[in-house]
């Protein structure tokens, strides 16, 4: 078989097909391009999903003639040197315009301060038209006409016009919240026009552009270094998440990136805060020496690999959760606003006329003697289930200067209403006292070795010999944790106890996994969450029922125990355990304001 050099224009589309996967793709490399340039305005228009048309224009430098020449040729570039490891830019390889001109019908347009008229060039499927002179402002216009004509089997893998749209609006979202100095504006004959005017140094005003004024209300400021890498940023409470990733960004060293390791440390950092199949929200920006990242991984650049992930996924993880503990425990703003759209008069359902018979509000009966029960790690006494109708009983006064105020009434047997200096709060009596005795495990957990069980018969797992060697270098965390292992031969590990608490269970299973750990992220986390998880079972079924009766001393009691708990605005599955109504929107039912 004979060897052959591939043709240039084939080479190119070769590439392009890293590059350029849709017009997304597209979009991104050049306002990458525009923001390298130094632009404070970027303009993108788009029609049929950014497949017909695709327009880029910015107020940046701009190009003079002879650059425009050398801009659609690979791997031309103005932005690095000799050093890979020590890139300061957004684009460095020279591969996205020759990419795109390869595939579609590409015009620039571009002129310097300096020079009294502009430039333009052209490039068709590959072939180059000359440099002509052109009226331009300065800055640049890069206009993609026709993506993917050249390659109709490309063409024939897009999604509909719609989607492809809304991925061009997701990469103009994505930069705007790295780039909040920047004015973008994104309009075309598909789209209603998004803009995002400049916010200079304020982040959290450009957050609030573009994932609105909720988060605002509910971010959680992040702000903390370990070694020579720097965490920035704002996280959600737990009580405001989502039902899927999209409200999720991380930048490194102001590049939008999509990497897993972020991603598993975000999830990471709220486990047995939010439910199961929800995300958290977070806008994260992480500082690092160019030397100590990789961001030559894929000709994408969206993913990137750190010289140490264990000590940014540390960082990661550390500093949200501190962040959580100290101010994570207020429950979510759009608790309180939902609560408030369903009392408005166009939100309810027609209801019958009132009559005292038919109210849920019944006068307060004296107790009848109760059979108590002492609830582990709770502080006060949980009476038994009572089987009279939903009540509200009324408690003795109490001062209201706490921050979760004073118990008034219970509810339904369920719900306290407690008084406060401001307004009023309503608590799910069983999902605060879940967390309570949650967090009561968990210190004792974390505070003292866990109880082991020895094997008659030690388990023997064959591993790689460099699974064994991490595996060993975490022996005495491991022990700590109540599972007890020692090496066995160069290819295996022995495991002589068990947690506990676990009872019977597939030990090599566990250890094959936290090799796997191991292996990715240098940190073994699986078998703490295992226990945490059962703990969080334990004490699901060790709080305070749903349906008993409690008084006033108990309610009260709960609710100091809350304020003095961190996590305790939810509980272990991520509900919040308490919804609170400012005197203002109370007012605002009753027409007061």
């Amino acid at each position: 078989m004979t060897i052959r050099q591939l043709s240039e224009t084939l080479i190119n589309r070769i590439a392009a097909g890293e590059v350029i996967e849709r017009p997304a793709s597209a979009a991104k490399e050049l306002i990458e391009n525009a923001v390298d340039a130094g632009a404070t305005r970027i303009e993108i228009a788009t029609a049929g999903g950014g497949k017909a048309l695709l327009r880029v224009t910015d107020n940046g430098c701009g190009m003079a003639p002879a650059d425009l020449e050398m801009a659609i040729r690979r791997h031309c570039t103005s932005k690095l040197e000799d050093d890979l490891a020590d890139i300061r830019t957004l684009g460095f390889r020279g591969e996205a315009l020759p990419s795109i001109g390869s595939v579609a019908k590409l015009s620039l347009l571009s002129r310097t301060a300096e020079a009294g008229e502009g430039a333009e060039i052209s490039v068709t499927g590959g072939k180059v038209g000359p440099v002509r002179p052109a009226a331009a402002n300065r800055g640049t216009v890069v206009e993609v006409r026709d993506l993917f004509f050249a390659t109709p089997a490309r063409l024939k893998f897009l999604k509909s016009e719609k989607a492809e749209a809304s991925a061009i609006s997701d990469v103009v979202r994505r930069m705007a919240l790295a780039f909040p100095a920047v004015r973008f504006v994104l309009s075309g004959s598909d789209r209603s026009t998004l803009e995002f005017p400049a916010t200079g140094a304020d982040r959290l005003a450009r957050i609030g552009q573009v994932l609105g004024r909720d988060f605002r209300d509910n971010a959680i400021e992040i702000d903390a270094a370990r070694e020579d890498v720097r965490l920035t940023g704002f996280a959600g409470v737990p009580t405001f998440n989502r039902g899927n990733s999209l409200n999720q960004f991380a930048f490194v060293n102001g590049r939008p990136v999509q990497d897993k390791l972020v991603w598993s440390a975000l999830r990471a950092a709220y486990a047995e805060t939010i439910p199961q199949g929800r995300y958290p929200v977070a806008v994260l920006w992480i500082d690092v020496d160019p030397a100590l990242v990789d961001v030559n991984v894929h000709p994408a650049k969206s993913d990137v690999r750190f010289r140490d992930p264990g000590l940014v996924r540390g960082l990661i993880v550390g500093a949200i959760r501190e962040a959580l503990a100290r101010d994570g425990d207020r429950a979510s703003t759009t608790g309180a606003s939902g609560l408030m759209r369903a009392f408005r008069p166009e939100a309810a359902r027609p209801a019958a006329p009132w009559t005292p018979s038919a109210s849920p509000w019944r006068p307060f009966e004296a107790p009848v003697a109760l059979r108590e029960r002492q609830a582990d790690f709770s502080g006060f006494a949980a009476p038994s289930a009572r089987s009279e109708p939903a009540a509200a009983a009324s408690v003795e006064a109490e001062p209201v200067r706490h921050p979760l105020g004073a118990a008034r009434a219970q509810l339904h047997e369920n719900y306290i209403v407690a008084q406060t200096e401001d307004g009023l709060v309503i608590v799910d009596q069983h999902a605060a006292h879940e967390r309570l005795v949650f967090e009561a495990m968990r210190q004792a957990l974390h505070s003292r070795p866990v109880p082991a069980q020895a094997l008659l018969i030690p388990e023997i797992v064959d591993l790689p010999e460099e699974d064994c060697d991490r595996l060993l270098a975490h022996a005495a965390e491991f022990a700590q944790l109540g599972l007890g292992i020692e090496r066995f031969g160069p290819g295996a590990v022995a495991v002589r106890e068990t947690p506990a608490m676990l009872g019977e269970m597939d030990a090599a299973g566990l250890v094959r996994q936290l090799a796997d750990e191991l292996a990715e992220w240098d940190t073994a986390s699986g078998l703490k969450n295992r226990l945490e998880y059962l703990a969080a079972t334990m004490a699901c079924h060790g709080s305070v029922r749903s349906g008993r009766r409690m008084r006033p001393e108990e309610m009260n009691a709960l609710l100091r125990q809350m304020e003095a708990t961190p996590g305790s605005g939810q509980c272990n599955h991520g509900r919040p355990t308490y919804i609170e109504l400012k005197l203002a929107d109370i007012e605002r039912l009753f027409g007061r304001s």
